[in-house]
């Protein structure tokens, strides 16, 4: 059971260091310190991307705020929901959350069924807009390319005297289409 720190500033400019000096007297051992300079907006971050990767059951997640860790709700929420899968406590210095305590677990606990109900209210919203879409008489999903349209794309590309830019201009379908259709045509699959 290792205890792991992660500190993040948004921009290359500003210092870790306030940070990094919390989760040192945390405990935090300079093998298990992982720090990001680039906004937590941003989906990927290195450094947490591979400190989760090195997470186990039973360790700890130390990080200075909150904020440090994600930049919106729904990334907070996914993280805590993660930790709670695998068994990993969090503790947050500045907000005093400590998930191996009652309180902290309780806290982990609404943070989890938070992000259930979100994902539970997302589901609703997208079932209510199909069925109002099959109301106004749409089918949804990916609109049909013109069948002769494509067999043309097809054909024009298998000839080799066009580039895939101009099939497609030629055709009126986009590249990716015309790729979908010619890996489906591999595959066996007719267009």
């Amino acid at each position: 059971m290792a205890t792991f720190g992660y500190a993040r500033v948004s921009t290359k400019g500003q210092e870790l260091a306030r940070q990094v000096d919390a989760l040192r007297a945390a405990g935090v051992e300079e093998k298990y310190l992982f720090t990001d300079k680039l906004s937590g907006a941003k989906a990927s971050r290195p450094a947490l991307d591979e400190m989760l990767g090195k997470l186990r059951e039973g360790d700890t997640v130390v990080i200075a705020s909150l904020d440090r860790l994600a930049r919106s709700t729904k990334q907070l929420l996914d993280l805590a929901e993660r930790f709670n899968a695998e068994g990993v406590s969090l503790v947050s210095l500045h907000e005093q959350l400590d998930t191996r305590t009652p309180q902290g677990k309780f806290m982990y606990t609404v943070l989890a069924a938070m992000a259930e109900m979100e994902r539970a209210l997302i589901r609703e919203r997208q079932r209510e807009g199909i069925e109002a879409a099959k109301a106004r008489g749409e089918s949804g999903g990916r609109p049909r390319a013109d069948k002769n349209a494509v067999k043309r794309a097809i054909a024009l590309y298998k000839s080799g005297d066009y580039s895939v830019s101009q099939v497609s201009a030629e055709s009126g379908i986009s590249i990716s289409t015309l790729y979908r259709y010619l890996r489906a045509e591999e595959r066996g699959e007719t267009a």
